[in-house]
């Protein structure tokens, strides 16, 4: 496979609870392999206190491992991000991965910067608390959470896990005037994939491909309740996006506020964003199996 240079990067910052679950870590490495993607930092994130009183820590661990498998370590920035929700709509939490963003985002440069979360969206809003000019920016926020629209939402009372760990940052940045493009959660879960075909295209691909399926395999066995044979990689569809916008289908609409149990209030008169109600997982999919297979080989 040709090793492609490109002219035009697109800036990219990844904040991830990388060890919430087990698909963090295949969105975390398409970015990495994907040449197109001028990787500026990555950051991780806490995922709250239910599972584990150290998920920031956990993250940061993950990620680091995830670095030193690819043979990455010292070469990629790394940053805590928050290690626990906002208090509230006017309290910024500062961390090392919130002033990354800042700076980020502050640039003078020609490359228009994008920040996908994998998970809460704490350091957003405590990067706008901090700059309000982030807002004013050419900055897209792509975030993995929060429930359906129009009669897809999850159940009464019950947020999505995502949104879940800080409604009030989630809140920060929907009543911003900030480029928002959302993937809600029936629509990450269309990115279901077998274990026969992980089996197939990925754990062959050395000591990473290994690592990506045995993590996946071990963390259904632990969290699931019954035999599964399937992984949704639902925060990959944040990687696809930046490399093809249309790869799904989406529509603009009113950013609405968020209730405590994760419903959605329209009552305030917020800008539109972009919700994505479809994607396509078989682009998404296919792009990194080739890529890892061709890290692989190479």
């Amino acid at each position: 496979m040709a090793i492609r240079s490109f002219s035009n990067r697109r800036r990219v910052i990844i904040n991830s609870d990388a060890k919430n679950e087990a698909d963090d870590q295949f969105a975390i490495v398409h970015a990495l392999l994907s040449p197109s993607l001028d990787i500026r930092g990555l950051v991780a994130a806490h995922f709250g206190n239910r599972r584990t009183r150290t998920s920031l820590e956990e993250s940061r661990a993950e990620i680091d491992l995830l670095l030193r498998l690819m043979k990455l370590d010292g070469q990629v920035r790394v940053e805590d991000g928050a290690p626990y929700a906002l208090p509230d709509v006017n309290t910024p939490v500062p961390a090392p991965g919130v002033e990354l963003i800042v700076s980020e985002a502050m640039r003078d440069v020609a490359e228009p910067l994008y920040v996908a979360f994998l998970g809460p969206l704490t350091d957003m809003a405590a990067a706008l608390l901090l700059e309000p000019r982030i807002a004013e920016r050419d900055v897209t926020v792509i975030w993995i959470g929060g429930g359906g629209y129009d009669g897809r939402g999850g159940a009464p009372g019950r947020p999505e896990f995502n949104l879940s760990n800080d409604i009030v940052a989630a809140n920060v940045v929907f009543s911003s005037a900030l480029r928002v493009w959302q993937i809600p959660a029936p629509t990450y879960r269309m990115m279901a994939v077998g274990y026969a075909e992980l089996d197939a295209k990925v754990a062959p691909c050395g000591e990473l491909g290994d690592y990506l399926v045995r993590q996946l395999v071990e963390w259904n066995e632990r969290h699931h309740g019954g035999s599964i044979e399937i992984r949704v990689l639902g925060d990959s569809p944040a990687v696809g996006l930046m490399l093809h916008p249309d790869c799904g289908t989406w529509v603009e609409r009113p950013a609405p506020n968020f209730r405590h149990d994760g419903s959605h209030d329209f009552t305030a008169a917020n800008r539109p964003i972009r919700t994505y109600d479809s994607i396509d997982a078989r682009f998404i999919h296919e792009d990194f199996f080739a890529k890892l297979r061709a890290f692989a080989g190479g």
